[in-house]
């Protein structure tokens, strides 16, 4: 009984906070109007660490080349580690600049520092794309309009890039709740929004000096959030500067992504609990989130299983304890309901929950596998040259 009323007001909590930040998000968030659309074109270097992404990295550059914002007021820099020579030489006629690395255990904020540390033109803004990534044509103005309204730090809103398989559209349904909650709700409660790795751009020296002290393995983003927001400086999420992110389509790839994600998670959360209570103290509420609240919440689909199991568990134990996990499960599946883009809500959506068990069985599996996944670079394969989402407009 003692056990269980310990895990039921975990849920509880865990629940409550989720609920509070979707609906937040849903009724109580308002676009900032930045007011700067005329604002002079900032100098913006678009970082684009890519490793073994031979088969995609061509059809980025060229998305990136043709961006709606003047051509000398942006350089794109590819971090190429792993590349064929083939794709090397082809790379190298375009007119972009082309970074060769090599480490003997690679990360991207081993690239990125890399790149940091070799470019000598001044900027104002640095811009972190991954190498499937594809942004739409406005997403440099829009970065620009938010920068000249006095933002350092913003992140786009990143959505499938793909919806070809059933587990590209849960993974697809999982980044739009995530931008709702973790990005759009925060903001409008007047919290830091998370920031989610890539579609992301700052003040150029501030993160050039943030990364300077970065090494992680996995995770690095969640790292770098936290030192903007100890410096007390806000980040933003722009819901209309969209960059598109291929979707893994095969349960490997969901299988190994997950894992990085999980094992960083905890980490995070071991590293950073303590000094965000001392961050708290001093009222530093954004840092305090990001820490402890994000990082303490169990994955989305073992919630979808252990409120069930609470639920069932409750009504076996009797005193009213079966009913308050249901209503309990209700209302986590009703914040998740709302959080997700009605673009989504159709008869693919449907066919893909079919897929979802396997899914919540694969999260369970990179969960017992994740104890040393930091210690070592996983990569997630992509391919897709394209964009095939027919919901989302960005060009």
């Amino acid at each position: 009984m003692v056990f269980f009323l310990m895990l039921f007001g975990y849920c509880f909590l865990s629940v409550v906070y989720l609920f509070i930040l979707s609906l937040w998000g849903r009724f109580f968030y308002s676009r900032k109007e930045w007011g700067t659309s005329d604002a002079a074109a900032r100098r913006i270097a678009i970082l684009v660490p890519a490793y073994k992404e031979d088969n995609v990295i061509r059809s980025t550059a060229d998305n990136l080349l043709a961006l709606d914002y003047p051509r000398d007021r942006y350089d794109i820099y590819i971090i190429a580690d792993s590349f064929r020579p083939e794709t090397l030489r082809e790379l190298d006629k375009m007119p972009l600049n082309l970074m060769e690395v090599s480490f003997e255990n690679s990360t991207k904020a081993k690239a990125l520092n890399e790149a940091f540390r070799r470019i000598d033109t001044k900027y104002d803004i640095a811009l972190i794309c991954d190498g499937d990534n594809m942004l739409a044509n406005n997403f440099l103005k829009k970065v620009n309009e938010a920068f000249a309204g006095g933002a350092k730090a913003v992140q786009g809103r990143r959505v499938a890039k793909n919806l070809d398989s059933s587990f590209a559209i849960l993974d697809a349904c999982s980044e739009a709740i995530n931008n709702h909650i973790f990005r759009k709700g925060t903001n409008a409660i007047g919290l830091s929004s998370a920031i989610c790795g890539s579609g992301m751009a700052f003040q150029y020296d501030m993160v050039k000096e943030i990364l300077s002290e970065i090494d992680a393995v996995g995770g690095f983003d969640k790292v770098l959030q936290l030192n903007i927001v100890k410096r007390r400086d806000f980040i933003y999420y722009l819901d209309d500067a969209i960059a598109f992110d291929e979707k893994v389509d095969s349960p490997v790839a969901f299988s190994q992504q997950r894992k990085r994600w999980i094992s960083s998670q905890f980490i995070y959360a071991r590293r950073f609990f303590l000094p965000a209570f001392r961050e708290v103290f001093k009222g530093n509420f954004s840092y305090f989130n990001l820490a402890v609240a994000n990082y303490s919440l169990l994955p989305k689909a073992f919630l979808m299983v252990l409120l069930p199991a609470l639920a069932f568990a409750g009504f076996y134990l009797r005193l009213g304890l079966g009913e308050a996990a249901t209503g309990l499960c209700g209302l986590y599946f009703f914040s998740l309901f709302i959080a997700l883009p009605p673009v989504l809500i159709n008869a693919n959506l449907l066919q893909a929950i079919f897929a979802l068990p396997r899914a919540v069985v694969l999260m369970f599996g990179a969960l017992l596998q994740s104890k040393k996944a930091d210690q070592r670079f996983i990569h997630t394969p992509h391919t897709k040259t394209g964009i095939s989402n027919p919901g989302e407009r960005g060009f």
